[in-house]
């Protein structure tokens, strides 16, 4: 079973801009990049040469990564399901256990990132705990070291 990213229409639009820009004007200037380079002789040691196709290389590499996220992009709004419920596009305040402080995350994909705030993917561990969850409940999850731990819903904003 394929497995869907689920973003917001803005991450969307985003990734779809970034998509269309490095298809068009970044492979043409990484091109133009690559044969100013080759102009200057020996391939062997030249760092310019060398510099342009790692360039090129890791856009290659963010084109894949942004067509595979949108082959499977599934759209969802921030405000689809209740208010007070989990999901793709909040920001939730959580308390661990036995810890003052609240800490806030965008629950969602990378992508959906904007600002200082962390995100929880809803395939991690503590997203799978998260998703669904409401105000006031404590979900328990087991940490990538093996450690079991709560956290309380403090707050969710959407």
């Amino acid at each position: 079973m394929a497995s869907t990213n689920e973003l917001s229409q803005a991450a969307h639009d985003r990734l779809s801009a970034e998509l269309a820009d490095l298809t068009s004007r970044g492979r043409l200037e990484i091109a133009e990049k690559i044969e100013a380079a080759r102009e200057l002789g020996d391939l062997k040691e030249n760092g310019d040469y060398h510099a342009a196709k790692d360039e090129q290389g890791k856009m290659e590499a963010r084109i894949g990564q942004i067509a595979g996220i949108l082959e499977d992009a599934v759209i969802v709004a921030g405000s689809d399901g209740p208010a007070d419920q989990v999901r793709t596009g909040v920001t939730v305040s959580l308390r661990y256990e036995g810890d003052d402080e609240v800490e806030q995350y965008l629950f969602g994909s990378i992508e959906e990132r904007s600002g200082d705030v962390d995100v929880v993917s809803p395939t991690s561990p503590l997203g799978e705990a998260l998703a669904g969850a409401k105000v006031g409940q404590t979900v328990s999850f087991d940490a990538p070291n093996g450690a079991q731990l709560s956290v309380e819903i403090v707050a969710i904003d959407g």
